[in-house]
């Protein structure tokens, strides 16, 4: 089997979400020697040596804010990811594999919660808690993150179960957790891996959904806390740019890189877009063979030769299949 090749967007994409990984878990030993509550201006300082970004509406610097924001909202985000993808994937395959009664259950389950809008969930849990750390906001997001991908999940599990190799496998005696930690879960971690990196976006803004509401981590800062207090400081109508834009520009960078490194590998794990980027590339890199064509030459029929030089006529049985030798 071939190495898995990765096209350029998924190393573009790849490293935009590292370099802003680094930033913000690198960022508070290398690039700051301040924490987010120290006091270093006044009201919506403009950038300066001292604040290389500002500082927001009780003085803090903007760009330490931004390391631990962005840190945080990292952290929500593959938190809740990582949960609600183990939690669908768990409830999608028990009911694709084991059918029957189990499914009609997990699946009504599953129905209700998608019939209930997730932001009057999310408002709603988030309320309800005294103390919202990042962890309690991430399990909140992670509540309601689960369902679609328990019913994509219960779908390739459901088509799974009936090869051949499965049935070989019950009849030789193996269990059912052992069939489905071995036999199942491997044909579907390619999709899992794919809806992992959608679940970290989604729950990334989410976060900062919430916290737009005032419903964020109460004992921290993060992207959408930063984007809170500048709106409730009005830092957009005294021109403050430097207190919504750099996390404004963070969220998305880091929802757009997650998005295209999702896409990316959809081609790569898709056996039918698999298919057909290696024939375009194929295509890209023909040449003639006489070497002076250009690439769209290449794809052209090529035409017969023109002059007296004519090819002959195919020959069949000894007769030639045209009326050249009565001529």
């Amino acid at each position: 089997m071939g190495l898995i090749r990765f096209g350029p967007r998924f190393w573009v994409a790849f490293g935009i979400a590292a370099t802003i990984t680094l930033f913000g878990v690198l960022g508070p030993y290398v690039l700051t020697d301040k924490v987010p509550t120290d006091v270093v201006g006044g009201l919506y300082d403009e950038p300066s040596s001292k604040a290389w970004l500002g500082t927001d509406n009780l003085g803090h610097d903007v760009w330490t804010n931004l390391i631990f924001g962005t840190r945080t909202s990292l952290y929500v985000g593959l938190i809740a990811g990582f949960v609600a993808t183990v939690v669908g994937l768990v409830i999608g395959t028990l009911a694709g594999y084991r059918g029957g009664w189990l499914d009609e259950l997990l699946m009504g389950i599953t129905n209700v919660v998608l019939t209930i809008p997730p932001i009057v969930v999310l408002i709603l849990i988030a309320i309800a808690l005294q103390s919202r750390s990042a962890t309690g906001v991430a399990l909140v997001i992670a509540a309601t993150s689960w369902t679609w991908l328990a019913r994509a999940v219960r779908a390739q599990a459901s088509s799974v179960r009936a090869r051949e190799h499965l049935d070989i496998a019950r009849l030789s005696g193996a269990r059912t957790v052992s069939l489905i930690v071995f036999d199942v879960v491997p044909y579907m971690l390619s999709y899992i891996v794919m809806a992992f990196v959608l679940q970290v976006a989604s729950a990334v803004l989410a976060e900062s959904a919430l916290s737009l509401l005032g419903l964020g981590p109460s004992n921290g800062v993060s992207l959408g806390m930063m984007l809170y207090w500048s709106l409730a400081w009005e830092a957009v109508r005294t021109g403050a740019w430097w207190a919504f834009v750099p996390p404004t520009l963070l969220l998305t960078l880091i929802a757009f890189s997650l998005l295209m490194m999702q896409s990316s590998l959809d081609e790569v794990f898709n056996p039918r877009l698999r298919r057909g980027s290696a024939k375009l590339r194929r295509r890209r890199t023909t040449t003639p063979a006489s070497g002076s064509g250009s690439v769209a030459d290449a794809d052209q029929p090529a035409s017969a030769p023109v002059g007296p030089a004519a090819p002959a006529a195919p020959v069949v049985s000894g007769v030639r299949s045209d009326r050249t030798a009565e001529a």
